[in-house]
């Protein structure tokens, strides 16, 4: 398997977007890769918007970003709750500035937005927090997927085939 080498931080927190979250976390599993689910806290089982939950492995302050080959935010409402908290703040900058993979869909874009990550990038997201991410600095395209270097970005569930295949060739490519 092309990625059995790899190990992947996926946030969570309440009211992430169930799809956002599960479709690309099983695609990196059935590729091989070790894919922690990391949240405010360890062991606790967080609510999807649709209520498919999600029980984080560990807590933010639990880990070392350093570890891990990329990081997948997922939207829903979750990231205007993630974005509020400077580890995960840092886990993103980590990322950015040693260019592992980072994915994001949706409304995940905030969290990126907030930990500053996006002047003269190339990006898109739900067209609701179109205004937010240009304001930031990034080049805004609705596409499906749009990939700058180690970011890999996408709308909204619907574009999950072609995002997801993109973060996983990323990483395979790393």
């Amino acid at each position: 398997m092309r990625l059995s080498e790899k190990k992947i931080i996926a946030l969570v927190s309440k009211d992430f977007e169930d799809l956002e979250l599960w479709y690309p976390l099983l695609r990196l599993q059935e590729e091989g890769a070790t894919v922690h689910l990391v949240g405010e806290e360890a062991g606790v089982e967080y609510p999807g918007k649709y209520g498919v939950p999600a029980k984080s492995d560990y807590a933010f302050e639990d880990i070392d970003p350093a570890d891990y080959d990329g990081i997948l935010v997922p939207g829903g409402w979750s990231p205007d709750k993630l974005r509020r908290y400077d580890k995960v703040l840092n886990m993103v900058r980590h990322m950015d500035e040693h260019r592992k993979p980072i994915g994001q869909i949706c409304h995940a874009g905030w969290v990126l937005i907030s930990a500053d990550i996006l002047k003269g990038r190339k990006v898109t997201s739900t067209p609701g927090i179109k205004d937010d991410m240009t304001n930031a600095g990034a080049t805004w395209y609705d596409e499906a997927v749009v990939q700058d270097e180690h970011l890999v970005s996408a709308r909204r569930p619907p574009d999950l085939p072609p995002y997801a295949k993109a973060f996983t060739d990323l990483l395979a490519d790393q």
